[in-house]
Parts: C-alpha cells; sequence; structure tokens
C-alpha cells in the first residue's frame, strides 16, 4: 500500500510540475516576430522558428535538414529535408516550401546587407519534394554556420506570408518549432504553449510566459515574490546583484563563458581622431582591469583585443596597449596635443581635445563605464562628453557616423569573426563609417571579401592576420571585457543552460 501510495505521490507532483507555467522577465515588448526581419525579440523568434541547421557547441549540427553535401568547388549546397515536419497550421515543411521562404528573403536583399551571403546566392531550387539546392556565385565559408542564426534564414508557413512573401509584413508567427504564440498583451506579458504538432522533442514545460519588466530592481523584486522563475541575459542582470543572489539559498545561478567583447568604437573620421597616436593614446587611457573589477566584480574579465585569441582565425600574436598614462601622454604630446591646467582639456590650434561619446541609456553599466572612462581620460587632458540616447535613436547615430566615439559590441558566437568582419564593408552598425579615415580601408574591405570567399583556410589564416594587425594598429577599436550572458532562477527550475548565441535563451531545455 504504502509504495502504491508513493507511486500515486510521484505521479502527482510530475503532473503538477508539467502544468507549472515558466515565467521569464523580459525589459521589453516582444514586437515583430516576422523571421525574416530584426525587430522582433531573439529568443521568442528562436522557440516558433527552425532553420536548416543549428549551431551548437559542437559546430554546425542538422535540424530540419537530415544532411547536406557541399561541392568541390564550394558554390553547391545540397539539404536533405526532414519527412515529418509540419508547421503548427498544418501545412506542409518540404523543400517548396523551404524555397519560398528564401525566395522571400531575396526579394529583400537591401535589409540583409550584413550578410555577404545574400550577395553571394545565385540560385535556389526544389529539387524534389525533399531536397533543396543553393548555388553561390562564389565560395562562403561561413555558409553553414549563418544559416543556423537566428534570423534572417528560419522558416515561417506560407499560410502566414503576404502575396508569397514576407517583406511587406506577415499574417501571423506561424513556424516549425517547439511553441507557439498563443497571445501576446503588449507591453505586458507573451504566452507561449507547446506546439502539439512538433516533430522533435516535445518540451516539458506546456506553457512559458515572458512578463515585460524594464527596471532592474523591480525584476529582481518579482523573482523575490515568486512572481516570475528567471532573470536571463547579459543587460538584465548588473553585477552586484549576480554576486548577491549567487550567495543565495533560495535561487539558482549561471554564468555562460565569454561571448563576445564590449569595446568603444573610435571615429578615424572625425577631426579629433583622425592621428593615429590620439587614438592609441585612448587605449594606452583604459585600464580594463579596473573595468573589470570596479564595474562588472570580475564577473566579466578584461579584453586585450576586440576579438579574442579564442576565436578561430584571432589568434594572431598581437601585443595589447598597455594602461599607462605616460605613454597616452607623449602620444598626445607628438600629436600636438598641449597639455593644460590639471582638469581641463588640452588643446591644438585653439580648439580643445574634447570628445563625445555616446552610450545606451538603458543600460546602467555603459553609463557607468563611459564616467570611469571620463573620469580617467580627463587627467591626461581628454575630455570626455557624455549623452545617453534611446536605443533606435544610438544605433541610427552608429550607421550614421555621428560620433567620435560610441559603446559598441563584437556579435559574439556563432557570429564571431565572420559577421563582426562582413559588417565592416558596408553600413550596419557604425563600424564603417568609423574606419573611413583609414589609409587602408579600401584594402580592409578587399581583404574581407577574400576572407570570406576563401577556400584554403591557410590563406584566410594569413588573411585574417593582416586584417586584426591593421585594426589594432590604428586603435580603432578600444576593447573593455569579454562579455558573459547570465542567468538567476527558482531553486526548482532545472537545465538554465546557454545556447552559443547570447541572443537565445534554450528555454524548450528547461524543466521544473
Amino acid at each position: 500500500m504504502s509504495v502504491l501510495c508513493g507511486a500515486n505521490s510521484a505521479q502527482a507532483a510530475e503532473a503538477k510540475a508539467a502544468d507549472r507555467e515558466l515565467v521569464v522577465a523580459n525589459y521589453r515588448d516582444i514586437r515583430n516576430l516576422n523571421p525574416h526581419l530584426y525587430s522582433g525579440e531573439i529568443f521568442a523568434q528562436n522557440l516558433i522558428f527552425e532553420s536548416l541547421v543549428v549551431n551548437t557547441e559542437k559546430g554546425v549540427e542538422p535540424w530540419l535538414a537530415e544532411r547536406w553535401t557541399v561541392s568541390e568547388d564550394g558554390k553547391v549546397y545540397t539539404f536533405f529535408l526532414r519527412k515529418d515536419v509540419v508547421f503548427s497550421d498544418g501545412e506542409k515543411f518540404d523543400a517548396k516550401a523551404a524555397k519560398l521562404n528564401f525566395d522571400a528573403i531575396l526579394a529583400n536583399s537591401e535589409r540583409h546587407t550584413w550578410l555577404e551571403m545574400i550577395k553571394l546566392m545565385d540560385k535556389v531550387e526544389a529539387v524534389d519534394d525533399h531536397t533543396l539546392r543553393i548555388t553561390l556565385k562564389e565560395p562562403y565559408y561561413p555558409m553553414l554556420t549563418e544559416l543556423g542564426v537566428t534570423r534572417p534564414f528560419r522558416f515561417i508557413s506560407p499560410k502566414s506570408m503576404k502575396d508569397g512573401g514576407t517583406k511587406d509584413g506577415v499574417t501571423g508567427y506561424v513556424g516549425t518549432g517547439p511553441y507557439v504564440l498563443a497571445d501576446n498583451k503588449v507591453d505586458q506579458v507573451a504566452t507561449f504553449t507547446a506546439n502539439d504538432t512538433y516533430w522533435g522533442k516535445k518540451p516539458a514545460i506546456k506553457t512559458l510566459k515572458a512578463r515585460v519588466i524594464p527596471d532592474n530592481q523591480s525584476r529582481l523584486l518579482a523573482l523575490k515574490k515568486g512572481e516570475i522563475d528567471l532573470i536571463y541575459g547579459t543587460n538584465l542582470l548588473d553585477a552586484e546583484t549576480m554576486q548577491q543572489m549567487e550567495k543565495s539559498k533560495e535561487f539558482g545561478t549561471a554564468l555562460s563563458k565569454p561571448l563576445s567583447t564590449r569595446n568603444i568604437l573610435v571615429n578615424s573620421a572625425r577631426p579629433n581622431l583622425g592621428d593615429k597616436r590620439v587614438r592609441q593614446a585612448l587605449l594606452h587611457l583604459t585600464d580594463r582591469q579596473a573595468v573589470s573589477t570596479g564595474i562588472f566584480n570580475g564577473i566579466e574579465s578584461p579584453a586585450d583585443f576586440v576579438l579574442a585569441p579564442t576565436v578561430p582565425y584571432c589568434n594572431v600574436g598581437l601585443t595589447p596597449y598597455a594602461f599607462s598614462h605616460a605613454k597616452a601622454e607623449a602620444l598626445l604630446d607628438a600629436a600636438g596635443w598641449k597639455k593644460a591646467a590639471p582638469g581641463k582639456p588640452r588643446e591644438k590650434d585653439g580648439k580643445p581635445l574634447a570628445l563625445e561619446l555616446y552610450y545606451n541609456s538603458n543600460s546602467v553599466t555603459e553609463k557607468d563605464i563611459s564616467e570611469y572612462l571620463q573620469s580617467e581620460f580627463i587627467q591626461s587632458g581628454v575630455q570626455l562628453n557624455l549623452h545617453g540616447e534611446e536605443e533606435q535613436a544610438y544605433r541610427d547615430r552608429m550607421k550614421a557616423g555621428d560620433f567620435d566615439v560610441v559603446h559598441n559590441i563584437s556579435w559574439g558566437t556563432p557570429y564571431d569573426p565572420q559577421s563582426f568582419i562582413g559588417g565592416m564593408v558596408r553600413v550596419v552598425y557604425g563600424d564603417y563609417k568609423a574606419q573611413l579615415g583609414l589609409p587602408d580601408k579600401e584594402k580592409i574591405d578587399q581583404t574581407i571579401h577574400d576572407i570570406l570567399v576563401s577556400t584554403d583556410p591557410a590563406k584566410r589564416q594569413e588573411l585574417f592576420t593582416w586584417l586584426l594587425t591593421t585594426l589594432h594598429d590604428e586603435a580603432v577599436y578600444l576593447p573593455l571585457t569579454y562579455q558573459r550572458n547570465r542567468a538567476v532562477f527558482t531553486k526548482d527550475l532545472k537545465n538554465v543552460t546557454f545556447n552559443p548565441s547570447q541572443f537565445e535563451i534554450p528555454l524548450e531545455k528547461m524543466e521544473f
């Protein structure tokens, strides 16, 4: 009898866990989840939509394609699709649906200029019901990696398209993924429910809710009161809160491995920054260890380079810029900037050495770093004027090149290094405009193109070495720390892990 009671208890506990909702905090609404555009929340798109392949810690692995082949010349990719997949509206996923999605993306190619692959796509063909062939004009070594990122190469049901496309919007967010969007109360809460027709392993948690809580302290209070189960992300938890929660017996915490590089982008095309010696002086004025310990309590380690040596092709033997006011001042002296009274900016031709630094006003971390750099730089006569801006205005400013120095971040895994350098050859973020003052800008762009189409890894490494050495010497990027993803959650939530991409949250793997 006691054994039976025990079994019944265990079954009841399992049933209760299966019925429990997982509530995660986000700082804003999920917005437009069209998988072929970029305004929606990536974590939400990742729950609904899937691609041919997936990026994992082990590399690129099969997803909606069971396997693939690549031609000897690296130009033709043939994907053999799963035969047991349907969209959550009942529409069949096959090569015809896959081609329709690629056609929709290519019809809006100007929106995807950050992807060299878009430019190189010659044709996409449905060979038969379950075979898709993609032909490129030139080989492209990151092809599979970029097919596996969250957007834009994920599949939406043809029934959700407008006139067979997606560039003018969609009629619904219907994919093949483990969850469907059941409801969204704008700026309040989005509800996702398990996809009953999902072809893969069904998620243990049947209902997910993403609550909008913009304020850091309010998020933490909601977690402590049991109103939410999970806070997850690089900027949703400051370092002090993370350390405090690590000591708590009531909550679990997790830290990812380093994912991307926080840095300051330095605009070589601006009058006060056209001289390489001034840019190099800024790197010598930056105490990366102090940023790591003082602002991140050591959670994020100091970054010596804009791309860590652990990133493929990026261990090229560079020498870090040492923190040294003396070296910085010698460079500024040589560049003709005369030292002024303590606490005042240097001058040249009657003009002060004043720089405008922009940061995302929604990021407490960026504000803290900005204020620290401001206090450090002025000691050697470099004045920083700080400007916090709303995210979209801040991004628009970067694209326009309307800044002296601005907070920036490398793209992180799995985008680094290929997407990060690909974004330098055209106006994606601020990189292109920031490099326009460099004497080798034309060669930089050509080298990036040659890297991306190279089929010889040794030649590719040689090109990367020249590129990274040049950018390091020209001091266009001021590295700060290597960013890590963070999570704090209720103790009974299991399998809280991290994907290679810092922008995804593997909610489908979690269970109570």
